[in-house]
């Protein structure tokens, strides 16, 4: 062999030697030191969409969170806020189009969790919730997972709140006691009328009863679909599925809400306004409709910053729309669901995070005013959340007003509610999907201005009753009507 080649040779040999040699040295040291790499590592940012009015500090406050998160569990979390009433049909618009997100609010009345986890617009949590999310699992009264269960499967985690949904009418008790009214007497919509005329002619300016696109009077009946017009009603051993505007008393309550409108009790705008956030701010309303809660005046007070009284306006009972009434999707696209299933699990068992997400930074928008109780600080009307959206609502922060036993009315509350007709229940839309994208069109063009009393129902029913029927709506009554036949066979109702 030449010198040149052997050198060559040799060389070669040092140098694959020295390679191997460096190699086995940063491979021991990635090995010995892989836990310090991966608290190194960049944290996952996780996109969050939720409902409610856009807060002023939601930037602010997330940035505080995800301090916290990336400590913890290693994401940061991007917050996006969408309106009440655009709320639905952005988030469709956005899933469609395959809009990167991880985690979205979802419910029986907000983009529609049953037909979406359907759609596919969800991760199945399954096996996510055993191994990422055991402490929801603990928290949770199983009615809550068992009844958001959709063909046998989990898609969301609920928000542990009260179980039943009983419809209430809050006053603006600084207008109550200034006319010395009697909310007493308030039972039912017609009730309210010589109130209303009290703060008609008193109160210029004033919306005597806030109602905006959303709003639905009081009717004794269980939807097949939340704002849908297929319903049960309440009591009917039959089951029988009608269309709501068939029924007297939606017609009566109907009537009753053209009547006030005209009057003036009800905003000009009401069949377009998308919420009443803006008017609460200032006071200028007098009562609406909201869902209860055991101690909800103290939380509607504290957040609205004057005292808000409320009367019972139906009976408290559990529905598949409560039990869904509040729930956190992981997306089906998202890159990160493990991640996106501890985040959640975190922010349904951790005080510090969840009392983070719904109040905002500690001392600056709220204040400690004990262990377990906050109040207020006036920078908290930059980041007023609606507290049921966000996750478990039995381990945020008592309201300074009350009482210590709080959570264990909640208990109770739920314990001795009783169960509405359909309650697990959920309609299978596969026969009928056409027809009910076409009801739904239909239902866009009649519906807020039904419900506000905007029209006059006797002329406006007739004609949305034709187009529901041209649409298809008695072929989604028979088809829920024959899965409802089956149900009631199979769970002996």
């Amino acid at each position: 062999m030449s010198k040149v080649r052997k050198s060559y040779m040799v060389t070669l040999i040092l140098l694959l030697a020295v390679s191997l040699t460096l190699s086995a040295c940063g491979g021991k040291k990635a090995s010995n030191n892989s836990s310090e790499a991966g608290s190194a590592e960049k944290p996952v940012e996780l996109i969050w969409y939720t409902i409610g009015t856009p807060q002023k500090d939601t930037d602010r406050v997330m940035a505080e969170v995800s301090k916290y998160t990336a400590e913890k569990i290693g994401v940061t979390v991007k917050m996006n806020m969408i309106d009440w009433g655009d709320y639905s049909q952005k988030m469709q618009v956005m899933t469609a189009s395959g809009t990167p997100m991880d985690i979205m609010f979802t419910a029986s009345w907000a983009f529609d969790y049953v037909q979406n986890a359907r759609k596919g617009a969800f991760t199945a949590i399954d096996e996510l919730l055993p191994k990422y999310g055991q402490g929801i699992v603990k928290a949770l009264d199983p009615a809550f997972l068992e009844g958001s269960k959709i063909d046998g499967h989990n898609y969301g985690v609920p928000a542990n709140k009260e179980l039943p949904a009983q419809d209430v009418w809050r006053f603006n008790k600084n207008l109550v006691d200034k006319y010395k009214l009697n909310i007493d007497s308030v039972n039912t919509l017609e009730s309210l009328e010589p109130l209303l005329k009290t703060i008609k002619a008193n109160e210029p300016g004033t919306f005597a009863l806030a109602a905006d696109k959303s709003f639905m009077p009081v009717v004794p009946y269980d939807y097949i679909i939340q704002q849908m017009p297929m319903a049960v009603k309440i009591g009917d051993a039959g089951y029988k599925v009608v269309n709501i505007f068939d029924t007297p008393e939606m017609k009566q309550a109907l009537k009753t809400m053209n009547k006030y409108y005209k009057a003036g009790y009800i905003p000009t705008e009401a069949a377009t306004l998308n919420s009443l956030t803006d008017v609460q701010a200032t006071g200028k309303w007098f009562t609406d409709k909201a869902t209860n809660q055991p101690l909800a005046d103290n939380l509607w007070s504290a957040s609205l910053g004057y005292p808000i009284v409320s009367k019972p306006a139906s009976p408290a009972l559990i529905y598949n729309w409560s039990v869904m009434g509040s729930m956190q999707a992981i997306s089906a696209n998202s890159e990160y669901p493990e991640k996106a299933m501890e985040f959640l699990n975190l922010l349904n068992t951790d005080p510090v995070l969840r009392n983070m997400v719904d109040s905002g930074i500690e001392g600056v928008h709220y204040k400690k005013v004990g262990d377990d109780a906050m109040e207020n600080l006036p920078e908290s009307k930059n980041y007023d959340m609606p507290t049921f959206s966000l996750g478990n609502v039995m381990i945020t922060y008592r309201d300074k007003n009350d009482p210590v036993t709080k959570w264990d009315e909640f208990k109770k509350f739920n314990e001795s509610s009783e169960k509405a007709p359909l309650l697990g229940f959920n309609f299978d839309p596969t026969k009928v999907t056409s027809e009910i994208a076409a009801v739904q069109n239909v239902k866009e063009e009649f519906w807020a201005s039904l419900m506000t009393g905007t029209v006059d129902p006797d002329k406006f029913i007739p004609s949305a009753t034709e187009k529901f029927k041209a649409a298809g709506l008695d072929k989604i009554i028979a088809e829920a009507q024959s899965q409802i036949d089956a149900w009631k066979a199979a769970n002996n109702k």
